[in-house]
């Protein structure tokens, strides 16, 4: 916490492991919540890690999570397949 002070820092992650337990229970959702909230609260932005399902997104939309990424969004892709999809829209 220490480190949130003293660093100039703009975007903090919230781990895959409190991510995968957003829909076990109500703890889960309020440790993400207060992260989110205290995070903004400095004004850094959040990026949840290991987003999986929609539930999961909806849950961080809901908390006010800035930005998610995981399978939910994109599964992984292969370098060339990557490649490709960047000349595509550039």
């Amino acid at each position: 916490m220490s480190y949130l002070r003293r660093l100039d820092i703009d975007y903090i992650k919230i781990d895959q492991s409190f991510i995968r337990s957003l829909t076990r229970g109500p703890d889960d959702v309020a440790l993400c919540h207060a992260i989110i909230s205290m995070a903004h609260a400095l004004r850094i932005r959040v990026i949840a890690e290991g987003v999986e399902t929609e539930s999961q997104r909806d849950i961080l939309l809901a908390a006010g999570c800035d930005y998610g990424q995981g399978h939910f969004f994109c599964p992984p892709v292969e370098a060339s397949a990557f490649e490709a999809f960047v000349s595509a829209v550039t």
